[in-house]
């Protein structure tokens, strides 16, 4: 079974993409993830169909309809970055290939201007933007 911080598959019900994060287990069943396309946080959802995805359903409706705004979801906000940005070195536009290190400075192209925070597993980084914390990929290679 995955553990926190493990890629999935599951299924997100606000952009359709498959490729997540578990950010969340209760006993050995993952209970929440995040969705690596658009941050969106819910219920895991198995792409295969099986009752989970069922279940969870109108779970996901209402937390769509109550959610208060789309760009904060699934985010951690906060008033200031936990490392001071890198003044050093200019900013850099965000790149999956890219490596980076904290302090660096990126551009997202829909997130807007972030300083990386720290690494938060293998290939993956912390990146404090205004509109909240975003887990990002970096050092992937082309296969």
């Amino acid at each position: 079974m995955a553990e926190v911080g493990a890629d999935i598959e599951s299924i997100c019900g606000k952009c359709g993409d498959v490729w997540h994060v578990v950010v969340a287990k209760v006993g050995n069943q993952i209970a929440k993830v995040q969705c690596k396309m658009c941050g969106g946080l819910h219920r895991h959802r198995p792409p295969n169909g099986s009752t989970a995805r069922s279940t969870s359903r109108s779970t996901g409706r209402v937390a769509r309809s109550s959610g208060g705004g789309r760009k904060t979801r699934g985010t951690s906000k906060s008033a200031a970055p936990l490392i001071q940005p890198n003044l050093d070195k200019p900013p850099q536009s965000y790149s999956i290939k890219q490596t980076y290190a904290p302090g660096d400075r990126i551009e997202h192209p829909r997130f807007g201007s972030g300083v990386v925070e720290m690494s938060v597993g293998p290939q993956k980084i912390q990146v404090f933007f205004t509109t909240g914390r975003r887990v990002l990929a970096h050092e992937h290679t082309a296969s």
